[in-house]
């Protein structure tokens, strides 16, 4: 990239992290041929592919211009399409760390562009993107000087992409994760009213996020962290570094979700090539320190800081943890969520004053997320008539109650037959109790009962649950 190109006015810094997708030239394709002003576009590509996947794919597709140079001990293929600048950064797929270690090697080589685009590898566009975006970024200087725009997309299938629909989209909260990590759902928009401007965000989405080119220099991805966690950690850094994010009120772009047409790392990066030396850990060691990071970084169920070093990943200074709580309405030390979260009420600008710790906390209900995970040999030892074989397959319904360490009971609900099959799998069933309680109210137990078609009892089991 020369500093020529860097200084243009409108130049974007495109990031994308992909992982034997597929989807990957399509999304370029679309992403180019859809820009008002593609000789503005320098994508930046972290190409994780297996050994079937390789240049010539490109080249079939009209990428020319080839040269490759080396960046950090990698090699970085230089392509080009009609006037855009298309780098991608080779990494062999068994040499990958993960989602957000391939987010952070893309952000080492941002050169200075006005503005910068983060996106995944499965995406469609709509007409203009480039210039839409920009204007609506810049219609908000006068309310923010380090906007941000970011979005859950509507979804769309890559089989049948000529059929593209649906609106603008808000995050909405989800769950608090089992391991403490807040988890988010795109809703759209109500219809009425008409929106005209972008609005204000509590959350941050790591499949389209458009900033000033700063951004990724400031709140750059923590390599440690692997997938889960990425983008709360991300909303919170990016607040409190001062930035304001808000989701676009007009349709930009798509993106697919199912994950159906690739290979996840996942996949790939599993016990047997560990065991064969292919990898150095398994994806599962880097997810486990991943949670350990975020649960520091932000307090989860009143974690205390460690001798953990963030670095240059920790929180900013122009705002606190606490004054983004307030914002989101969310209190990571004890799960806690505030009413306006629940309702998806916009949220108070920032620097509105902070409540008192008494009227804050009595504001709050607690998030629960209870993982009910039973092998289908332990209802058999439970049996109501011992040595009963096959209860789990055999069962119509399941009935799963939560209690609290007192022994009174926070929440009941029915897996009715319709839905069973889904969670009974390879003989487990695995279901999660989702739910809301007194702030004070933690699940410590749960316990399953199958029952068959006329209601009668084939098993019982309770199990600790270890929050």
């Amino acid at each position: 990239m020369t500093a020529l190109f860097a200084a243009q006015p409108d130049s974007i810094f495109v990031q994308i992290a992909s992982y034997r997708d597929s989807e990957l030239i399509p999304t370029l394709l679309d992403l180019i041929n859809k820009a008002k002003k593609p000789d503005r576009l320098r994508i930046v590509v972290c190409w994780q592919h297996g050994p079937d996947e390789t240049l010539a794919r490109f080249w079939q597709r009209g990428f020319g211009k080839w040269q490759m140079k080396k960046a950090d001990d990698w090699a970085v293929q230089h392509l080009s399409y009609r006037t855009a600048k298309v780098e991608l950064i080779d990494v062999p797929h068994m040499m990958s760390q993960g989602a957000c270690w391939a987010r952070n090697r893309l952000q080492q080589e941002y050169g200075g562009e006005r503005y910068t685009l983060q996106l995944d590898s499965h995406h469609r566009f709509v007409e203009g993107w480039d210039t839409l975006l920009i204007d609506m970024l810049e219609s908000l200087r006068e309310e923010s000087p380090k906007p941000v725009l970011t979005a859950y997309l509507p979804g769309f299938d890559p089989k049948n992409d000529t059929a593209l629909h649906g609106s603008p989209q808000f995050m909405g909260f989800f769950r608090f994760g089992t391991e403490g990590v807040v988890m988010f759902r795109g809703k759209s928009f109500p219809a009425e009213p008409a929106l005209d401007r972008p609005v204000r965000s509590r959350f941050y989405s790591g499949h389209f996020t458009f900033a000033d080119g700063h951004f990724a220099e400031v709140v750059q991805h923590d390599p440690d962290y692997f997938f889960l966690g990425e983008e709360i950690s991300i909303t919170v850094r990016a607040f409190t570094h001062g930035y304001d994010l808000y989701h676009p009120h007009r349709l930009l772009a798509w993106h697919e979700y199912t994950r159906q047409h690739r290979v996840k790392m996942w996949d790939d990066h599993d016990g047997e090539a560990k065991e064969k030396g292919e990898i150095a850990e398994h994806w599962g060691e880097r997810n486990d320190r991943a949670y350990l990071r975020n649960r520091v970084l932000l307090g989860i169920d009143g974690t205390p800081p460690s001798t953990l070093d963030f670095g240059k990943y920790g929180l900013g200074t122009e705002r606190t943890l606490a004054e983004y709580e307030v914002y989101a309405g969310i209190s990571f030390a004890c799960r806690g969520v505030h009413a306006a979260l629940l309702n998806h009420e916009r949220p108070e600008p920032p620097g509105t004053p902070l409540p008192d710790a008494a009227t804050w906390r009595a504001s709050l209900r607690r998030a629960n997320d209870v993982r009910v995970c039973v092998h289908q040999n332990t209802f058999d030892e439970h049996a109501a008539t011992p040595g009963t074989p096959q209860t789990l397959p055999g069962a119509s319904s399941a009935v799963v109650t939560i209690y609290g360490s007192d022994e009174s009971e926070l929440h009941r609900e029915t897996v009715e037959a319709a839905d069973l099959p889904q969670y009974r799998q390879n003989g487990w069933l695995d279901y999660r109790v989702i739910f809301f309680s007194a702030l004070e109210r933690i699940p410590a137990r749960y316990i399953v009962e199958l029952r068959d078609e006329a209601g009668n009892l084939l098993s019982r089991v309770g199990n600790a649950i270890v929050v």
